[in-house]
């Protein structure tokens, strides 16, 4: 009898060749070491349960019971000498090596994400194909929609602000972009992560397979000709993508026809995002036409919706109360669902407030709002296996009403009588499927958009119901999903992914302006300039000067709490000024002497001129004392 310690399932193939060379006992019991991405998960008590039922039939010791879990049940399979290894051995073990059979998982699950591919591949998919899911619903899902980033879909109607926003998340231009007050933005535009600036064409975009784009194809030249994906390198890219959208139309401009069904690319775009931005201007809260049909494609996917109220320094605080009372009661009236949307209030862009009473309600807003997008990068998984269900479920929707119809259709005459008649009963149809089946209505298609999509096909050409395909659904919902929870919180709880980073978010957390106090690290400024070069700041030195001392600095240096009170009423955003405060802090002491005070003049009044601001510090920029004490340290 030969003992062999057991600290990784082998293959299917792998275990039956031990069982074939007769006198094998193996062992797994809690005493094995199970390495990081060996996941014990998929192999839980139904597959161990079917091992046993297949023991006990062939006169082999069964396994010892499941103690207090998966890692520490305790597996003996002992083979006699005697046994032949022949065709019941090979029986015994057949359930393992169809594919798509009950119990048949992955061996060693790495991640959610890779998980959720598996089980779309092998139970989702092949119901959707048999079914036709593509031709009515979504195109099917490929690696690239599960390993993409998080993704935010941005839109709202024409001169609202969208790519301002977007370059004040940024804080950078983004290439082939322009801002106006007429509808600019005339095309979808993917801003993306990229060594270098410059943009790829919607046509050459969707053959990329390391782009979740290529399931666009089918919308045309037309839309092609008007999606582009714009690449740059920048730091919050690296964690999201930005789908910046063209303005909607209103009044006279909505008549004219695009040439593409625009609410059906918002509709495809929706499903695949994290997170969709709704913007509103202040000045313009009539919801058009076609906004009213873009919000309706967006039905279903009101967890991802957040609406923003941009341009709200414009308007004084007794308007702005206005305001708001009007944009949700516009809101109530088309979204149709009795829970009230989440709006942010505030001005997204790098200018200085108009109004600056509300400066307060702006900061707190923003922070909320960063908040939910910083996260998104954390949270990825979660969303994709709420994704997964979601579609999972419609499937199986999908399935039952189109099983439906084929079994209503007669075999020889009036079949095209008897297809009108169906689609006109369709509601019905809906109902009986629901209580034969105790489906949610909330799990059901739109009825009048299913009503046109049937009339364009051969109910003959549709499939019969197959159990087979409907139960791995099933089991796919009850129990696969449920064994990835766990995983889920494991890998939330060990993920190190600091959120978003870079761009407008640095400034949220910088100095005195966020009640932590100004304890952050700055960044290096560049090396290897003359440290004799001319301080760009000293032409001006004087003049900042006296507002230095008029602020009564206490030992040659001003608060955290006193710099930010004079620095407020420059009426710049505080991202901006965290901005200006984390450059302008060179010895990181959280206060300014008066060369940083300087420095930190000097830098507000490029902003407010219009100019950006740098990442890091310029050698030309920092103060003659701090490049001496940096080369004395060093």
């Amino acid at each position: 009898m030969v003992t062999t310690p057991f600290p990784a399932l082998p293959q299917p193939k792998a275990l039956l060749e031990r069982f074939h060379q007769g006198s094998v006992r193996l062992l797994l019991s809690s005493r094995c070491p199970l390495g990081p991405e060996q996941s014990l998960g998929f192999l839980s008590s139904g597959l161990w349960a079917r091992l046993s039922n297949t023991y006990k039939e062939d006169s082999i010791t069964p396994f010892s019971g499941l103690r207090g879990g998966l890692r520490e049940a305790t597996l003996h399979l002992c083979i006699s000498p005697s046994k032949p290894s022949g065709q019941r051995t090979d029986a015994m073990f057949s359930w393992l090596k169809r594919g798509g059979a009950r119990g048949q998982q992955p061996e060693a699950i790495r991640t959610v994400t890779s998980a959720l591919k598996e089980l779309y591949r092998t139970k989702l998919l092949p119901l959707e194909e048999h079914y036709r899911f593509g031709a009515f619903h979504s195109p099917a899902l490929e690696d690239a929609d599960f390993d993409g980033k998080p993704m935010v879909l941005v839109a709202g109607q024409y001169s609202t602000g969208k790519t301002s926003f977007i370059q004040y998340l940024l804080e950078q231009e983004v290439p082939g972009s322009r801002v106006g007050p007429e509808p600019t933005t005339d095309c979808f535009v993917a801003v993306m992560h990229g060594d270098t600036e410059g943009t790829v064409p919607g046509n050459a975009l969707v053959v990329d397979p390391d782009k979740p784009f290529r399931k666009l194809n089918p919308f045309g030249n037309t839309f092609l000709n008007r999606f582009m994906c714009a690449q740059l390198p920048n730091q919050v890219l690296e964690s999201i993508s930005i789908i910046d959208t063209p303005g909607i139309l209103s009044g006279a401009k909505q008549r004219v026809s695009r040439g593409y069904d625009f609410p059906a690319v918002l509709r495809w775009f929706a499903e695949r995002v994290d997170l969709i931005i709704l913007l509103f201007d202040a000045h313009k809260l009539e919801i058009s036409d076609e906004f009213s049909e873009a919000i309706g494609a967006l039905r279903g996917h009101e967890d991802k919706i957040r609406v923003v109220l941009n341009k709200a320094d414009m308007v004084e605080t007794q308007q702005l109360m206005r305001v708001y009372g009007a944009l949700m009661w516009a809101l109530g009236k088309v979204v149709g669902t009795p829970e009230v949307l989440r709006v942010y209030i505030g001005s997204f862009w790098s200018h200085p407030l108009l109004v600056p009473d509300n400066r307060r309600l702006f900061e707190l807003e923003e922070q909320d709002l960063f908040r939910d997008i910083q996260g998104l990068p954390r949270h990825a998984a979660l969303r994709k296996l709420n994704d997964l269900v979601k579609r999972a479920r419609l499937v199986r929707v999908h399935a039952y009403i189109i099983s439906y119809l084929k079994k209503e259709m007669p075999s020889v005459f009036g079949k095209e009588n008897k297809k009108k008649q169906l689609i006109l009963k369709l509601p019905v149809i809906f109902a009986k499927i629901q209580l034969e089946h105790h489906i949610s209505p909330g799990d059901f298609p739109d009825c009048q958009k299913m009503q046109e999509l049937l009339m364009a096909h051969d109910f003959t050409k549709f499939h019969s119901l197959k159990p087979k395909l409907l139960e791995a659904l099933d089991e796919m919902l009850t129990h696969d999903i449920a064994k990835l929870m766990p995983l889920l919180r494991q890998e939330e709880l060990e993920s190190t992914e600091a959120g978003v980073q870079g761009g407008a978010f640095e400034g949220t957390h910088m100095g005195p302006f966020v009640e932590r106090g100004p304890d952050e690290a700055l960044e290096d400024g560049e090396e290897g300039s003359d440290d004799e070069a001319e301080w760009v700041v000293t032409k001006d030195k004087s003049k900042y000067d006296e507002i230095f001392y008029n602020l009564a600095p206490a030992d040659g240096k001003l608060s955290g709490s006193k710099a930010k009170t004079w620095m407020v009423g420059t009426k710049l955003p505080n991202s901006v000024l965290g901005r200006i405060w984390k450059l302008s802090d060179v010895d990181r002491d959280g206060m300014l002497d008066d060369e940083e005070f300087a420095l930190a003049s000097h830098l507000i009044e490029a902003k407010l001129e219009g100019h950006g601001l740098p990442t890091n510090l310029p050698r030309r920029l920092v103060p003659p004392s701090k490049r001496r004490h940096k080369g004395s340290a060093e």
